[in-house]
């Protein structure tokens, strides 16, 4: 993600980049704790940057930009409280193999896995799931590094104030250095996925929500089609995709042929809609049985840009046709499918799922192709459903529509002037935001 000639630090989407002063790469917390000093004497900004996996600039600094990768590792295990606390800089997919190991699991997650659990977590990354919710939901403890240099545990007891708001903390409070998680003995789940006309899973929808622990669904743009996705826990026994039908469609059609797809739709527009129709008929009914870290995950390869806004629940079904008749109606030209997911209420001040019921509808265009038109008409629908942006993802809401948006906004704002008044940790994007 970084031009070690140029200095310059850039995103896995491409769309940001950054210019630090310098570098830090600590291995272990007084080493971060130092560096954080240090800026502080110099005067300069500090941010931590994961994979870069972050759409907006929230990561972006012209300070000192903190590396975590040796912050990796599992710092322990303790099963009889069911927990696992581990590194900030932890890959999430090396996080998921080392837990299947030890015969443990997170309760749920996203389905990409490239990033580090504190970058994750900071910015709100969710899957989808009846009663279980994003990933930051499933923290019960953190350490947090402040503007000063001090470690903050942090947990439902211990500074409880932080810890309510630091699991979605968006780099503004500090830098975490290791999270506890809640992780539960490794079960299976059976994956059900197969196709589904856009009028009956939007009429269905309050059923397979209900029916269904974890529910999810793509909608293909300039089609009446959609892809669905039931995963439940099961008694087993495992039962994979098998290697060569796995290849065909997990790596051949979701990331190769698919890769082709954006490429001619780039060059030539006019074509999207016909190869939609074609593409979105490309993958077929499948069921299968695994462990839930390859069940919940996907290759991702193809690179694109991203907005999502998660709307109340109840309001999805009329927000995702008004999508579809704002894109039915338009001229524009849209590759990538929709993604439809959902999370239940938490206590997190800065969550999208913060006291409410929740559905996310994510809008993606490839990466290179002009996606402001489609992006800002989208918007448009999902703030009049009074809709909070993902916040790693693109959006153009600001400090005062978050001020109305989140009830505890204020709450988290009142903190970050407690912990960096000198906004140590701030940034244009953060200044955006969170006001200053």
């Amino acid at each position: 993600m970084a031009n070690g000639k140029s200095g310059t630090w850039r995103n896995w989407a491409g769309n940001v980049n950054a210019r630090p002063v310098r570098e830090a790469t600590p291995a272990s917390v007084e080493e971060l704790s130092d560096a954080i000093r240090k800026a502080a004497e110099d005067g300069l900004k500090v941010k931590a940057v994961g994979s870069g996996h972050s759409f907006t600039a929230t990561a972006a600094t012209d300070g000192v930009l903190i590396r975590p990768e040796l912050l990796t590792g599992i710092r322990r295990i303790d099963r009889e409280a069911g927990t696992v606390t581990v590194e900030a800089g932890t890959p999430l997919k090396r996080l998921n193999a080392a837990l299947a190991r030890e015969g443990l699991s997170l309760t749920n997650m996203g389905d990409i896995m490239e990033q580090t659990v504190s970058g994750a977590t900071s910015t709100g990354t969710h899957g989808t799931g009846r009663e279980s919710a994003s990933i930051a939901a499933q923290i019960r403890a953190l350490e947090l590094v402040t503007a000063d240099g001090s470690v903050l545990s942090c947990s439902e007891t211990e500074n409880p104030d932080v810890f309510a708001a630091a699991r979605i903390g968006l780099g503004a409070l500090g830098v975490v250095s290791a999270i506890t998680f809640a992780v539960e003995p490794l079960f299976l789940l059976t994956a059900r996925e197969e196709p589904m006309a856009f009028d009956e899973v939007t009429s269905r929808f309050d059923e397979l929500h209900a029916e269904n622990e974890h529910f999810e669904f793509y909608w293909f743009p300039h089609t009446g089609n959609c892809n669905t996705k039931r995963n439940n826990r099961s008694a087993g026994p495992v039962a994979p995709v098998g290697r060569l039908n796995g290849w065909f469609e997990d790596e051949f059609l979701s990331n190769g042929l698919f890769q082709a797809v954006n490429w001619l739709g780039r060059a030539a527009p006019a074509t999207i809609p016909s190869v939609a129709k074609i593409s979105s008929r490309a993958l077929s009914a499948r069921t299968y049985t695994d462990i839930p870290y390859k069940v919940f995950t996907s290759p991702r390869r193809v690179r694109f840009v991203e907005m999502e806004y998660a709307v109340p629940r109840e309001a999805l079904v009329e927000t995702l046709r008004e999508l579809k008749a704002m894109v039915d109606r338009s001229d524009l030209r849209i590759s990538f499918p929709v993604e439809v997911r959902t999370a239940p209420a938490d206590d997190i001040a800065l969550s999208t799922a913060s006291g409410r019921e929740s559905a996310y509808i994510a809008v993606h265009m490839y990466r290179g192709t002009p996606y402001q038109a489609y992006f800002t008409a989208a918007e448009r629908i999902f703030t009049a459903h009074d809709g909070r942006p993902h916040w790693g993802k693109l959006h153009t809401r600001d400090a005062e529509y978050f001020a109305a948006a989140y009830p505890r906004f204020g709450e988290f704002t009142a903190l970050r002037d407690r912990l960096d008044p000198e906004r140590r940790f701030g940034n244009d994007y953060l200044r955006r935001v969170l006001g200053d």
